[in-house]
């Protein structure tokens, strides 16, 4: 059973899975992994340099990880700013900031360009409170994003945010144009085609159980190998189990969605008409966005934490905390509050310490590239990791291969089981300090000091 959106995706699209590799071959570039980082870095390749040979490997299908099951929300850097600000500067920054929102437009440029139907919905994105709490918690950075020129945000009347989000449980918000919403699935998929319309020579069901760095690299699959030039590993949450180096780089996190049932006439009635996508003010946020044929996806990131880096078994089956999202949806929409939920699924998030991605080159022989680290918001930042890495394969000089973002982690989680105690005592201290909060309480000294571990890097697990 494969979560929601890839399901429907795959029922539109009638293409066969590409044959696994049989026997041995040889390419330029070999990119590991068939999500959004690794079909944008292909797809980015084979448009600046057609005669370049690119073969994709792929341990399953082309999104059956994060980039078929994530919530669809693309979103810029915009809310990022401070902590772009603390390892960057401002100038770059500030250059991030904007790229993060060209990338929005630009993935829905491609999919015009390309006729993929991905359902992409260039309608904004509100940042709401929804407790006394939460309000004014956007200011500082809105203020920091206007004084650089850079501020797409508005703040709207209460009865706006309202009106706009179909729930009067928002007390304020912030609306930017400058986001979009899209059925990962189907964005996935079209990546996928356009990569094999362009040549890109792909292999799924094809995994990488080794690799021998050098010049070539040579890259082992269950059936043959692959000599590659250059190699790149998109492999996100997957990499800190292939690469015990990365193991401290990142933290292993469960975002978990439920949809509902069709009810079209029900989104009028409450006024969530558009593709906006909602997002609250918590550290661990809950998000919405509604869908073209009237359905309801909402989400809340920092559940399920994995021990060492782990791929559970709980990441490919149906959310365990569906109780939990079912209530917030009631609380958020009571008219949806007895439509039934249609499905509901979890995913492995690679949340990095700082909540930004990282790139970098990990071999002596300088070949072997890699990028992940998305934290749960990778449907809009992947587009500007494709560029990246394929900045960084062809060895070009350019502001993407200048940027500090290329220069590997940024932090790193402490050893287990230090990082994962401390995972689920910050996240019970978020989930006490929020409850609190939305009691009109006042939380307790200690979980809103636990909390700051966790808001430190900002909002995550949002899509």
């Amino acid at each position: 059973m494969r979560p929601f959106w890839l399901e429907q995706a795959l029922k539109s699209d009638a293409s066969e899975p590409c044959e696994p590799l049989q026997g041995n071959t040889s390419t330029e570039v070999c990119i590991i992994g068939g999500g959004y980082t690794g079909l944008w870095t292909a797809i980015m390749l084979k448009e600046q340099n057609p005669e370049l040979d690119v073969v994709l490997i792929e341990a399953d299908i082309c999104g059956a990880g994060a980039s078929g099951r994530n919530g669809g929300c693309a979103l810029s850097w915009s809310a990022k700013y401070f902590t772009l600000e603390r390892l960057f500067g401002v100038e770059e920054a500030v250059r991030l900031v904007k790229e993060s929102e060209q990338s929005i437009y630009a993935i829905g440029a491609f999919c015009e360009k390309y006729a993929v139907d991905a359902d992409y919905r260039l309608d904004g994105t509100l940042y709401t409170a929804t407790n006394r709490a939460q309000c004014g918690s956007t200011d500082g950075v809105i203020a920091a994003l206007e004084r650089n020129g850079i501020n797409s945000f508005v703040k709207r009347p209460v009865t706006d945010v309202q009106r706009m989000s179909g729930s009067s449980k928002h007390l304020e918000g912030w609306y930017s144009p400058a986001a979009a919403s899209v059925q990962p699935g189907k964005l996935v998929r079209g990546l996928r085609r356009v990569a094999l319309q362009l040549g890109v020579r792909m292999y799924e069901n094809t995994a990488m159980i080794g690799l021998e760095e050098g010049k070539p690299a040579v890259i082992k699959t269950p059936s043959g190998s692959i000599q590659a030039n250059r190699v790149v590993l998109a492999m996100n949450a997957w990499m800190a189990r292939a690469f015990p180096q990365f193991e401290r780089s990142v933290a292993i996190v469960s975002s978990d969605m439920i949809i509902t049932e069709p009810r079209p006439e029900l989104l009028k009635e409450i006024g969530l008409t558009s593709g906006v996508t909602v997002l609250d003010s918590r550290i661990f946020v809950h998000y919405y966005h509604n869908t073209p044929d009237g359905r309801i996806m909402l989400g809340k990131g920092g559940n399920t934490f994995a021990y060492g880096g782990r791929m559970l078994p709980v990441f490919d089956q149906p959310s365990p905390y569906e109780g939990l999202l079912r209530h917030s949806l009631a609380e958020f929409f009571p008219a949806f509050a007895n439509v039934p939920v249609e499905a509901t699924w979890n995913g492995p998030s690679d949340r990095s310490v700082t909540g930004l991605p990282f790139f970098g080159q990990m071999s002596a022989s300088g070949n072997v590239f890699y990028g992940f680290g998305y934290s749960g918001s990778g449907v809009g930042p992947c587009h500007m990791g494709g560029q990246i890495l394929a900045s960084m394969v062809q060895e070009l000089d350019n502001l993407w291969t200048r940027s500090p973002l290329v220069n590997g982690p940024l932090g790193y989680f402490p050893p287990e089981p230090i990082r994962y105690l401390g995972s689920l005592m910050v996240r019970n201290a978020i989930r006490r300090k929020e409850r609190a909060e939305d009691h009109g309480q006042r939380p307790r000294h200690l979980d809103v000091r636990l909390a700051r571990f966790a808001a430190a890097a900002g909002k995550a697990d949002k899509g």
